[in-house]
């Protein structure tokens, strides 16, 4: 039997040994990551359990979480009891419309959507439901709907959902960088007048936890190679909109390499400058001021895919504020 691209959903309580053959629209994916996905409701901590106890096998030999799955392997899963499966929280009505009026592009691989600010990409974390949950509650059959990257919840623009797992993987393809990429670019209104025009900001950005629990990132020898192209666009009195291309996809990255650079991103409470914020907020911005503006791709086999994701209201009319008193 091999897995479709939509991950099988085994009955509450299910007790029997499965033995999978990987397809090729498989191949590739982490096996902690399959788990996951087939074994709906199962948490974490079980899955990997079983793997640490070798009682999962692939191609009869113990493997890693890390291990990612090839055409062909076979795959068996032990009986594993998972309770009934806990129905998610529907969106109400207002997000589904919202949502729906958000998409920017949408073909039989992927659709690409205008993600308000406030909106988590996936619920968790004491949220009943995020984009992917309310996707999945507005196109109920639709068979796969999975995230290709992530938004931090306060950005807002283009995000992407593959709607078959070979999309998936050719857009992760894409975002390591393999072939031509993914041209990515944000609209960041920042601290300050920008000076000495494009800018290219290259330092390493390495996730941290401090004593209180919370997650930051900080440019640090340690982390990973980070690198952003920083483009001013207008110039006001005492702040500047920049474009920004991204070149590595790191976690906060233009948060953290605008505030390196002296510039923190207006409407940020993480890395930004609390008397530039409030500043802000006096003319009306109500969120973090940056917006994943466009989008450019191209998968094998079609034609070019670019999309640009328009400023919500809010952040337009903090724009038309600031144009005034130029």
């Amino acid at each position: 039997m091999s897995p479709s691209d939509e991950p099988a959903r085994p009955a509450a309580g299910a007790q029997r040994v499965q033995t999978l053959e990987i397809g090729p629209d498989i191949a590739g994916q982490r096996i902690d990551n399959f788990l996951l996905a087939r074994l709906k409701g199962a948490p974490k901590s079980l899955i990997y359990r079983i793997l640490r106890r070798g009682e999962v096998r692939v191609n009869r030999g113990r493997i890693k979480p890390s291990y990612r799955l090839q055409a062909g392997d076979s795959v068996r899963i032990p009986p594993v009891r998972l309770g009934e499966p806990r129905t998610p929280a529907r969106p109400n009505q207002r997000v589904l419309d919202e949502l729906e009026a958000a998409i920017l592009y949408e073909d039989k691989r992927l659709l690409i959507l205008n993600k308000p600010s406030g909106l988590a990409v996936h619920g968790g974390s004491g949220l009943n439901f995020g984009v992917i949950e309310a996707l999945r509650a507005l196109r109920p059959d639709a068979p796969y709907l999975e995230l290709v990257h992530r938004l931090d919840r306060e950005t807002s623009g283009c995000l992407v959902i593959a709607k078959k797992r070979s999309a998936l993987r050719a857009l992760h393809a894409l975002l390591r960088g393999e072939g031509e990429g993914v041209d990515k670019r944000y609209l960041a209104l920042v601290k300050g007048r920008w000076t000495g025009g494009a800018r290219r900001i290259e330092a390493p950005l390495h996730k941290n936890v401090l004593k209180s629990g919370e997650r930051v990132v900080v440019v640090d020898p340690r982390g990973k190679a980070a690198l952003s192209l920083f483009k001013p666009l207008t110039i006001y009195d005492n702040t500047s909109l920049v474009e920004v291309r991204l070149i590595t996809g790191r976690t906060h990255q233009v948060r953290v390499h605008a505030a390196h650079a002296g510039h923190p991103i207006a409407g940020d409470d993480k890395y930004g400058d609390p008397e530039f914020n409030k500043a802000m907020a006096g003319i009306g911005l109500k969120h973090l001021f940056l917006h994943a503006r466009s989008l450019g791709f191209e998968l094998e086999g079609a034609p070019p895919i670019q999309v640009t994701a328009p400023l919500d209201d809010n952040l337009t009319r903090v724009l038309d504020a600031l144009e005034r008193n130029i």
